[in-house]
């Protein structure tokens, strides 16, 4: 590689360095198609999951005792559980 100085060399080159390795693992392997394993799981879902991940990235960075209340409460969240246990249901009547 040629001499790197300043950031921005060293991020197009990186950038660069992972395009050629993702092309090569496409070319060679073939793209796999992800399975939805739990077809209950929707975008309400996702949305209560993101709110406990935001929670406990907050706690970790800042490990105060309102963090550790906001985190308590979201993992306690008596909706979350709630939309979670209905689309289970749904989906196994249906």
């Amino acid at each position: 590689m040629e001499n790197l100085k300043d950031g921005k060399d060293i991020n197009c080159a990186w950038e660069n360095i992972k395009e050629n390795i993702k092309t090569s693992a496409k070319e060679s392997l073939g793209l796999h198609e992800l399975e939805q394993h739990k077809p209950w799981f929707d975008e309400e879902c996702l949305r209560f999951l993101d709110q406990r991940k935001q929670a406990k990235m907050q706690w970790l960075r800042y490990q105060s005792q309102s963090n550790v209340d906001n985190l308590n409460n979201v993992r306690q969240c008596k909706q979350c559980k709630q939309t979670f246990q209905e689309q289970k249901e749904g989906i196994s009547e249906s």
